[in-house]
């Protein structure tokens, strides 16, 4: 009994040795010892949602973790209700036993092993068992046994929610890579301030509950907008890349275990509408988790025809196409290499009804009976202050959607576009409800490019948005029964620091004399965005505000001035090698970092013309890296009508899936 405990004991140290080996890379996330079972242990389900469960037992052939590489293909799975017996999966669900798969798959132990070039290979043996559910609240136990009696347990929790209907419409607002600290910015630039009061409130100021959610993933603590936009839809953290699936190791990219969204769940469940609005292209990884199941979030075409036409390689929910889909991305549209097997989705579209509309001149036209397609753009549509500001960006671009090499110069705005579809929506939907997406995407893509002007401007358009839809909800009779949530899928380590005189910055003829024009606490001073009349930053025409100013009325809040002379001091914590000069990029979005001809072609550099007049700032990520990445931060949730009380408090970013279906009373017990 001793030898054996002695043999347990060393066992048990190989297993965390290996794990703690497992850092940088995973030989498959979400499971650390050599039998997988997904969904894996810890998750929680939605009574009545649909899943996929995959099992593997993982036989390494060499490395740290090398078993003799013979996976082990007697191996059984069990579920139980806790406190009732054990079955076959098979028999659980009632559902015919699934056929054995085998493969292969490699991985690298550590950053030695990749250098080094020696990867470790995996033998699998597999099973799945496709489009089941849970329809008892309560826990299970979910028990895989392989390799002569070793034993890998999920404990399951199907949750205990209500089948009452509260709200009859949501509108889920996503500030992509929006965080407390961009809000505070953004209210800092765009609202004024006398004697520390400001004068003005942003609309999500207004809201009565305030949450912050947790957006960390399965396998790490970093989250993409891929695994935090199914954790936010299903209710299950996920992988980075992965759109509504738990990654699993097998060749394809379109066989992982699948979870049914919010969205595919409320369309089966009451035959209700479903609209998707973006300003990134529309296949992009927020939009794309609503219907789209793979742990490769490129799959750009597949991921529109998942749009269309639903899941169709496996047996899954069914799907008819949202009443709404707004966005750019005109690429995977146009008849191509980079559209789903070259197939012209614009067509399709039509084919099936849609109305397809091309600009905003054509959106506001249409008519609001019909399912709509709109795709404005070739990539992401075009930013708030280009089509605002800075409009003469908008041409010569060659992004028309119609891939005739012309310039989207008519592109609606975020506001536009959601307006619209709550138009559609409401008309098609009336009776039954309808769920709205709405992502400003491109918080987190400026961010990333540390075009923060950028940034900043897309989220006052999302809070603007925010403040029209209500407006609109309560001119349509449907504010009291619309739950309006506005929150993020992750956040950037974003912040401001103080101020800059940029005139004074300029006139400095060295890199440690610039950072002389940075003033923090009493030095910062007040904002002068919100000043038309402020003295502009010395690029501007000094004999004219007009290149840089804007005026609004009826309660919409924006800079007056995007080039003051004093302009913020901010920054994230992690960022590629640039320079500095903290002024606002009049011709177009911001390249910090650029290849230089000589070198990989992963291997960037500062990039001189980005800031002539600034300075050098050493990076913090890898040199492969071209631009900032994604935080740990929690991210802020804002919620207001029916169900309100359920989002606020401290909480996991799958809750905000289980709290919106409560609230439609999606539960099927």
């Amino acid at each position: 009994m001793v030898a054996l405990n002695l043999l347990l004991s060393a066992a048990a140290l190989t297993s965390l040795f290996s794990l703690s080996c497992a850092q940088t890379f995973q030989r498959l996330g979400g499971c650390p010892t050599l039998g997988c079972v997904f969904p894996p242990d810890q998750v929680d389900f939605l009574a009545g949602q649909f899943f996929d469960i995959r099992l593997e037992v993982h036989a390494p052939i060499n490395g740290s973790q090398a078993n003799g590489g013979k996976a082990d293909e007697n191996f059984t799975f069990t579920v139980a209700k806790n406190g009732q017996a054990a079955q076959s999966a098979a028999a659980f669900f009632k559902v015919a036993e699934a056929p054995l798969e085998h493969w292969n798959f490699t991985w690298y132990e550590d950053l030695f092993a990749r250098d080094a070039g020696q990867p470790s290979v995996v033998n699998v043996t597999a099973k799945a068992y496709r489009k089941v559910a849970l329809y008892t609240p309560g826990e299970y136990t979910a028990t895989l046994t392989y390799n002569n009696g070793t034993k890998t347990t999920a404990s399951w929790l199907v949750r205990d929610l209500a089948s009452v209907r509260k709200t009859k419409n949501i509108v889920m607002f996503i500030g992509d890579g929006m965080t407390t600290n961009m809000i505070t910015a953004a209210r800092l630039i765009a609202h004024k301030s006398v004697n520390g009061r400001y004068q003005t409130r942003m609309q999500m100021d207004q809201f009565p509950v305030l949450g912050h959610q947790m957006t960390h993933s399965l396998d790490s603590f970093i989250t993409d907008s891929a695994n935090s936009a199914t954790a936010l839809y299903t209710g299950h953290k996920s992988t980075v890349n992965a759109l509504g699936v738990y990654a699993d190791s097998s060749k394809s990219p379109f066989d992982d275990p699948k979870i049914e969204t919010i969205a595919e769940m409320f369309h089966r469940l009451t035959g209700g509408g479903v609209g998707i609005v973006s300003t990134a292209f529309i296949a992009d990884a927020t939009p794309a988790a609503l219907t789209a199941h793979t742990r490769d979030r490129g799959q750009y075409g597949n991921v529109v025809d998942s749009y269309l036409n639903g899941i169709t390689n496996y047996t899954w929910t069914n799907w008819t196409g949202p009443d709404v889909l707004f966005g750019g991305g005109a690429e995977q549209f146009i008849p191509g290499k980079a559209s789903f097997e070259g197939k012209d989705y614009y067509a399709a579209f039509a084919a099936k009804g849609y109305n397809v509309v091309q600009n905003n001149t054509a959106l506001q036209k249409t008519g609001n009976n019909t399912k709509t397609l709109g795709i404005f753009c070739i990539s992401n549509m075009a930013k708030w202050l280009d089509r605002n500001v800075y409009t003469q960006n908008l041409i010569g671009n060659k992004d028309a959607p119609d891939g005739k090499n012309g310039s989207a110069t008519d592109q609606p705005g975020l506001k536009e576009m959601t307006l619209k579809a709550i138009d559609i929506l409401q008309s098609r939907n009336s009776d039954k409800g309808w769920f709205l997406m709405s992502e400003a995407a491109s918080i987190d893509k400026q961010m990333h490019t540390l075009d923060y002007d950028r940034a900043l401007g897309e989220l006052l358009e999302l809070d603007d948005t925010v403040k029209a839809t209500i407006a609109k909800l309560k001119s349509i009779g449907q504010l009291n029964n619309t739950l309006v949530l506005v929150t993020a899928d992750h956040g950037h380590g974003f912040d401001v620091m103080g101020s800059v005189d940029t005139k004074y910055l300029a006139a400095q003829t060295t890199d440690r004399s610039k950072r002389g024009a940075i003033g923090t606490y009493f030095n910062a001073g007040l904002s002068q965005y919100t000043n038309p009349n402020s003295e502009t930053g010395p690029m501007s025409n000094t004999t004219s505000h007009n290149n840089t100013s804007v005026s609004f009325t009826n309660g919409t809040f924006f800079p007056a001035n995007w080039d003051p002379r004093y302009s913020l001091f901010s920054g994230i914590g992690a960022d590629p090698d640039r320079r500095e000069n903290y002024e606002v990029h009049k011709d177009g979005p911001r390249l910090p970092a650029v290849n230089i001809t000589g070198f990989p072609a992963n291997d960037y550099f500062v990039n001189y013309k980005d800031a002539v007049s600034g300075f050098i700032v050493n990076g913090t990520l890898p040199v492969e890296a071209d631009q900032g990445v994604h935080s740990l931060t929690d991210v802020p949730v804002f919620a207001q009508g029916p169900c309100q009380e359920m989002f606020g408090g401290v909480y996991n970013s799958i809750d905000i899936f289980f709290g919106m279906a409560n609230c439609f009373g999606l539960a099927r017990n």
